[in-house]
């Protein structure tokens, strides 16, 4: 695998090592020993799979507060994706930016999100999968949000979200936890 940081301290972007022959090819997707090498997490002890049938679909911006620590791997193994993380970590040298990627299940490109950003996507095709390996398990009293379209970070979309959750879609401005996130 190769790792590239990118402008949000602490996330990267992962890129395969494909060993293609005839019959396609083969890539290590994870490798404890590697992300160990570049000071990340190597335990996830939860999977999810978010299954999105229509082009436009919204999912975000969700986080989750202390005490949880709720990094990701995140990656699209179907379809596409526009993939947006904002740093949510005070004491960051990047606090309150925000990046994006394409994550698509042709260039198979993963994004590592650290414990205390937000995290969003919207699908470019229909029928689109995005995998995540989860740093911590799902603490429903940590869940959080902030809207999608919110003024403050003045987020990029490429399309105009078409399918969204009432949560989702209900989601306040961001105002900062005491504490931080």
């Amino acid at each position: 695998m190769q790792f590239t940081e990118s402008e949000l301290a602490g996330a990267y972007l992962i890129a395969l090592e494909r060993h293609a022959d005839e019959r396609g090819f083969f890539a290590r997707t994870f490798c404890e020993r590697e992300f160990a090498a570049h000071g990340l997490p190597v335990h996830f002890p939860q999977c999810n799979l978010s299954r999105n049938r229509k082009r436009g679909t919204l999912r975000g911006m969700h986080y989750a507060a202390a005490p949880s620590a709720e990094s990701k791997i995140v990656r699209c193994v179907a379809g596409a994706i526009h993939d947006v993380i904002v740093d949510l970590r005070a004491d960051s040298s990047t606090y309150l930016k925000s990046t994006s990627v394409e994550l698509s299940a042709e260039n198979g490109l993963a994004l590592f999100v650290p414990a205390g950003m937000a995290h969003g996507f919207i699908t470019l095709s229909d029928d689109t999968d995005v995998f995540y390996h989860m740093g911590d398990f799902f603490l429903a009293d940590a869940a959080r949000g902030f809207r999608w379209n919110d003024p403050q970070f003045d987020l990029e979309w490429p399309l105009t979200p078409t399918v969204m959750s009432a949560r989702d879609a209900d989601y306040p401005d961001f105002k900062p936890e005491p504490g931080g996130v």
